[in-house]
Parts: structure tokens; C-alpha cells; sequence
């Protein structure tokens, strides 16, 4: 996982890092709140509903459906 620019609150993940949950391991422990996973294999992307924090799939990632 890899923080997109400071200028927004988007989290760029490949398709190693899936399946997507918030708050994601590089998250303060302080800043936590209850573990949500989240869907980005239609369009890509998704919101967590708690913090805000979005999170897009890189350019060319894989979903790999289990």
C-alpha cells in the first residue's frame, strides 16, 4: 500500500493488496477505528465510511476473486 500525494487522502493499492480493509496497517494506532473491508472491484475505488480515507487500485492492477 502506498499513500498517494498529501494533497488528498487516497490509498493506492495493487492487487497484492486485496482484500482492502481500514484502518490499513500504516495507520496510527491513536487514529483506529472498527475494522471495515472494503469492495473495490466495481470501479476501483471505495470510501471508508468511518474515517473518509479513500482507496483506489493502481493503473493495471489484478483483482483476483477468491
Amino acid at each position: 500500500m502506498t499513500e498517494a500525494n498529501k494533497g488528498t487522502s487516497a490509498i493506492e493499492l495493487d492487487g497484492k493488496d486485496l482484500p482492502a480493509y481500514c484502518p490499513n496497517p500504516a495507520m496510527p494506532a491513536w487514529s483506529s477505528h472498527p475494522r471495515v473491508f472494503l469492495e473495490l472491484s466495481h470501479g476501483g475505488e471505495a470510501k471508508c465510511p468511518y474515517c473518509g480515507t479513500v482507496y483506489r487500485l493502481k493503473p493495471g492492477a489484478v483483482v483476483h476473486h477468491h
